[in-house]
């Protein structure tokens, strides 16, 4: 008889400092599986993370900080009206551009992650999405959209408000010529969806470039969705990458 082992659960707080701090650690850790990936390229990128003492703010890594550096002391955290509020670095105005308009619009959002990956930005600059053609691409089954042009970097507030509107109520969005940018309930969540999204990409232009993938069909894919590409999935199937880069890297934790 297969022994059946307790579930991990979501991890609960005795008080708000120490819910903000967890959250914080697991915001450098998801910097440093970015930089690890080599989602990092000069100064584009960045999570963010609401705060859960005040859900009009959000903290958010220093305009120019290595990825692979980052502590969770290093970060800031901005309000609504793209005020510094605890730190002293700069801030890059395009985060607050685009993750504030996302986090404005989805209450329910914890974190938001968008980088320019290789295999995610060729994928944009296809002006496609993630198709349903394996199983892990599943997990995006009628869950990405696509904002289809390109309007330079994102520094209008106007144009921030745009991609929250055509994000909607999905978890991944690709935006043309540009990148993905993912949305969790969880810090943890947010960084493997767009972790997964970037591999499926990889595999769905390794499979057009070798002659045209074959679609799962509606039905399983749906099936498939339901299975794996609801948060508590999401949040459970990050837990040993954050787990090994905290072991590798501990210094992230200060």
């Amino acid at each position: 008889m297969v022994e059946i082992r307790p579930f991990h659960l979501f991890p609960s707080f005795d008080t708000v400092e120490d819910e903000r701090q967890h959250r914080k650690q697991r915001l450098a850790a998801g910097f440093r599986l970015f930089a690890k990936f080599g989602y990092d390229e000069g100064t584009a990128g960045h999570i963010t993370a609401r705060d859960p003492e005040f859900p009009d703010r959000f903290w958010v890594n220093p305009f120019g900080l290595d990825f692979a550096a980052l502590k969770a002391s290093d970060l800031i955290c901005i309000d609504e009206a793209g005020e510094i509020v605890v730190g002293d670095r700069p801030l890059n105005a395009a985060a607050f551009t685009i993750h504030a308009q996302i986090h404005q619009a989805r209450p329910e959002v914890v974190a938001a992650a968008h980088s320019h990956s290789m295999h995610g930005k060729a994928l944009a600059s296809m002006h496609e999405t993630i198709w349903p053609i394996t199983q892990d691409s599943c997990a995006f089954y009628n869950d990405c959209a696509l904002l289809d042009d390109f309007t330079g970097v994102v520094l209008d507030v106007e144009e921030g408000k745009r991609i929250a509107a055509t994000l909607g109520d999905k978890k991944a969005i690709i935006l043309a010529n540009h990148g993905p940018l993912t949305v969790g309930t969880s810090v943890e969540s947010a960084v493997w969806w767009f972790i997964t999204l970037d591999r499926s990409a990889h595999a769905q232009l390794l499979a057009m470039a070798a002659g045209g993938p074959k679609r799962i069909d509606d039905e399983n894919a749906a099936i498939t969705y339901n299975q794996i590409g609801n948060e508590l999935a999401g949040w459970f199937q990050a837990l040993p990458m954050f787990d090994r880069i905290i072991k590798e890297q501990p210094d992230l934790l200060d």
